[in-house]
């Protein structure tokens, strides 16, 4: 039977951690926690699970993960967020998977499914949201500032499993707001590093297409009011990328100026 460690990064999760880890449970054969300096009862949790727990100083999300991936000792790695939890069915799904013979040069995927404020969101662009989650270690690795993606050889097969991995991410709208503009901060510095630029009809064009696309297009009405505050915020974090990016370059060519 093929043997997995799942792998969690975390800082300041205590309330989902425990969940995170129950739903391992029976499943995988090992779970590694890197943690970079939570301040709450995140490793009292973990501690009390019984999980293999490390401190690493925060190394951003790519190489956070990279650090904690290095520390599995099976052959087979299932990344996982704190926040995140293994659905009935694709607990099933992994353990089919231990029992068969999984190609070594294949990556393993699954859907996600997001839960807002209370509501599983089945549409608005975020389901299915396909995640490559289960590899072979060393045949990919993280890469990236924001929304980190795994790097791996052309060569690399990817294959579904079935079931959800269940995502439990904003609380609130407050909770959302916050998260936003933190990742629409470091993709716009992601942007102006790679020398991207944009217009004020870029800024004000491309948000009302966002909400369009997500709400109409992608069925967000479904998913009722949840799913109309979804696709709001999805535009407003839109329009902060782009006008975080526009201010970045004035102040560059301010700079400039001056310097001149």
């Amino acid at each position: 039977m093929e043997q997995i460690t799942a792998v969690i990064i975390t800082c300041n999760e205590e309330r989902n951690i425990g969940r995170c880890i129950e739903s391992l449970g029976g499943v995988v054969d090992e779970i590694v926690v890197v943690d970079s300096g939570s301040k709450d009862r995140t490793e009292e949790i973990c501690r009390g699970a019984g999980v293999r727990f490390e401190y690493h100083e925060w190394a951003g999300y790519a190489e956070q993960k990279n650090y904690a991936d290095s520390l599995a000792t099976n052959a087979w790695i299932l990344s996982i967020d704190a926040d995140e939890a293994l659905s009935e069915g694709l607990k099933n799904s992994l353990l089919q998977f231990k029992d068969s013979s999984p190609d070594d040069n294949t990556i393993y995927y699954f859907n996600r499914m997001t839960n807002y404020c209370g509501r599983w969101i089945r549409h608005c662009g975020w389901y299915p949201d396909p995640c490559l989650r289960l590899w072979h270690a060393g045949v990919a690795r993280w890469d990236g500032l924001v929304h980190e993606e795994l790097l791996y050889a052309p060569t690399v097969k990817l294959q579904r499993l079935e079931g959800d991995l269940l995502h439990y991410s904003y609380y609130s709208i407050e909770d959302h707001a916050n998260r936003q503009l933190h990742y629409a901060t470091l993709a716009a510095e992601k942007a102006f590093r790679q020398g991207k630029r944009c217009s004020m009809a870029t800024v004000a064009l491309k948000q009302w297409w966002t909400f369009i696309r997500n709400y109409v297009f992608k069925g967000g009405f479904l998913d009722g009011p949840e799913g109309y505050m979804v696709c709001r915020m999805s535009a407003c974090y839109t329009f902060m990328k782009y006008a975080f990016l526009r201010e970045m370059h004035n102040n560059a060519s301010e700079k400039q100026e001056k310097g001149q």
